[in-house]
Formats: structure tokens, sequence, C-alpha cells
């Protein structure tokens, strides 16, 4: 059942409502990777035994984008608990860890910025203006660029890492909403809202090189790490598109739960999460058989969700009940429930240095 607050599908709704992608129902609507340590050793010497200080140089973190309280929730994955809560700007619709775990990228969709939180910290370091109603944004897998969805713009920005800098903006579909970095860091894909398009992007000119038709209203682009298969979220055609990378065509269509939107792939690859906003629950996709294995039930409107680099837990942010539903990937059940701020609608989930 859709929350009071959620308008119907297929409604712009009033007011500020008309300037927001499918994420921001009524106040708005993706992986990091571990920094490893060593120390050499004098071969005949016993290696020493992990100190609580080595421990904590790597900690499982979740970033919550709270789109109703502008705010990121921080929560330690051990504890399933929130350990900090930081201030962004208006309505952030999406965040990415950065692969080395320092950083944290926040789209503010009303504000029309990013926000950079320093994660030793846990404070905005640097604010960047970008296009109008940014949405989505994806860090490169070499950590240098963030590439950020701007709805009402119909482009890209692309952020410089090392400056903080918009240094490229890139015109796209109609209503560029999710996106998505292959493995390898040579293309975006992006999905726009309005078009029924993919648009896909390569990195080494920042130009639109072929553009893929999917279903209605595309929301949420996730690669498999092979960067072999990209699945698209349709939420106004209830489905799944499935693109093939070698020809950018749609080589499979998956049939999901109502407005589906978030989507995330395991790091092995063989299982595709999929937040369903109006079914309020998450559908399980087999990357083998290309068909719902399983569907798990969760708060009210699923937003973005993200899975632990571990691959042990998704956390699906419940946009109309303000909290994190926590599933265990070996037995497809919600086994947590974390209270965030108001209106959650994204999460990255990695490890930082402390």
């Amino acid at each position: 059942m859709a929350h009071s607050r959620e308008v119907a599908r297929g409604e712009a709704g009033p007011g500020r409502l008309q300037r927001r992608g499918w994420r921001s129902g009524p106040r708005c609507l993706l992986v990091a990777a571990a920094v490893l340590t060593g120390m050499t050793m004098v071969m005949a010497a016993p290696a020493p035994a992990t100190t609580a200080v080595q421990r904590q140089q790597q900690q499982q973190v979740t970033y919550v984008a709270n789109s109703g309280s502008d705010n990121v929730s921080v929560i330690d994955n051990v504890t399933n608990t929130v350990i900090n809560t930081i201030t962004v700007g208006d309505n952030p619709a999406a965040l990415a860890i950065t692969p080395g775990g320092t950083r944290v990228y926040v789209a503010n969709s009303d504000s029309d910025n990013v926000s950079v939180i320093d994660t030793s910290t846990n404070t905005v370091t640097a604010t960047i203006s970008v296009g109008d109603n940014p949405q989505g944004l994806v860090v490169t897998p070499g950590g240098t660029r963030v590439y950020v969805t701007n709805f009402n713009s119909n482009n890209v920005s692309v952020i410089s890492t090392a400056t903080n800098t918009v240094i490229d903006t890139i015109t796209v579909g109609t209503n560029p909403q999710g996106l998505a970095v292959t493995p390898g860091g040579t293309r975006v894909y992006v999905g726009n809202f309005a078009s029924n398009n993919v648009s896909v992007i390569s990195t080494t000119s920042n130009a639109v090189i072929d553009t893929v038709t999917v279903g209605t209203n595309p929301v949420g682009v996730a690669v498999t790490p092979g960067g072999t298969r990209v699945y698209v979220t349709n939420t106004d055609s209830d489905n799944v598109s499935v693109i093939s990378t070698a020809s950018n065509t749609v080589i499979d269509t998956i049939t999901g739960g109502d407005r589906p939107g978030g989507v995330a792939v395991t790091p092995g690859g063989t299982r595709v999460y999929v937040a369903n906003h109006d079914s309020g629950n998450v559908s399980v996709i087999s990357t083998a058989s290309n068909t719902v294995i399983d569907t798990i039930t969760v708060g009210i409107n699923p937003r973005m969700l993200a899975i632990t680099p571990g691959s042990t837990r998704v956390y699906v942010p419940n946009f109309g009940s303000d909290n994190v539903s926590v599933i265990s990937t070996a037995s497809n059940t919600v086994i947590g429930t974390v209270t965030v701020g108001t209106e959650p609608t994204a999460a990255d989930s990695g490890l930082i240095s402390e």
C-alpha cells in the first residue's frame, strides 16, 4: 500500500513536486572498496594479532540520505545503530561512497548542489554547484570523477574529485535520474525517466555514444561486477530491462513488483535486489535465469537500496516508514530495522578508514 505522502502513479503533483524525479515523492527520492593496509614482516616472525586500532581502520558503515530532514545518517553495520548524523543540502536524493572510503558525495536535489563529506570526521568539507535538481550520482572505480544526473537540466555534470569542481557537462535524454558506471570505468549508463531510454556515455570523451530504449520511466540502474549486463528498473511498466553491454540492446525483461525503483547487484554478481516502491517489498532476481526467486517484505515505500561489500546484507531505506530494513542475503529475511531521519531515500554501504 502506498504511503499517504506519496503521489499516485503517473501524477506530477502540485508545486515543488513537479521539478523532482521519481525518487523525490513529496520530498524527493551505487560501491565502496576496502582500503587495505599491511606491514612488511621479517620472514621468520609470526604475524601479529590484529589490534582494536587496526580493526577500526576499516569500519563497516552505511550512509543514508534523508530527504525530509536534509541530513545523512551513518549506520554502523556491525551494531545496526546510527552513530552520526550530518546536515547537508536541501532534499538530498542520492549519495555514493568513494572507492577509497574517504569521502561521500551527496546530491541535494533542491539546493542544486553536491555536498562532500569527509568520512574521517563526518563533516561537510565542500559544496559543488551542479545542474537543476540533481537526482543521482556515481563515483568512477578509480575515484577520480563523480557523474551527477540533473533531472530538470537534462544533463550530467562531471566532477573532478581532485578539485571538487565541475569539469564537463553532458547532454543526455529527458529527466535523467539513476546511473551506474562499468567496473572498468569506461562507460556510464544513465536512465532517462521521461525519454524511456538509457544514454551510454564514454568516460574517455564524456559524450553519449549510444541510446537504448527500455520500459516506461526508468529510475534505477545497476551494472554487474563482470560488466556484461545492466539492470534498469522501469517504474511505470513494473519491470526490469536487462541490457547487454556488448551490443547495448535489451536481451531480457523481468516482471517485478509495483513501481520498482532502487536496484543493486551483489558483488558476486549472482543476484539483483530491486526495491518495489508501492509494493513495500524487495524482489530478488537470479542473474543466471533472470527470474524473481524471492520477495521480501520491508517498510513503506522502499527506495534506493545498497548491498554491503561482503554481500551479506542489504540496506533498504523506507521513505514512508522513516527507517531502514536490514536484509540478510543468506536467508533473504529482514533481520533488523534502523530508525533514521525523515523520508530516507538512498543508501550506500562500504568500508571507511577511521
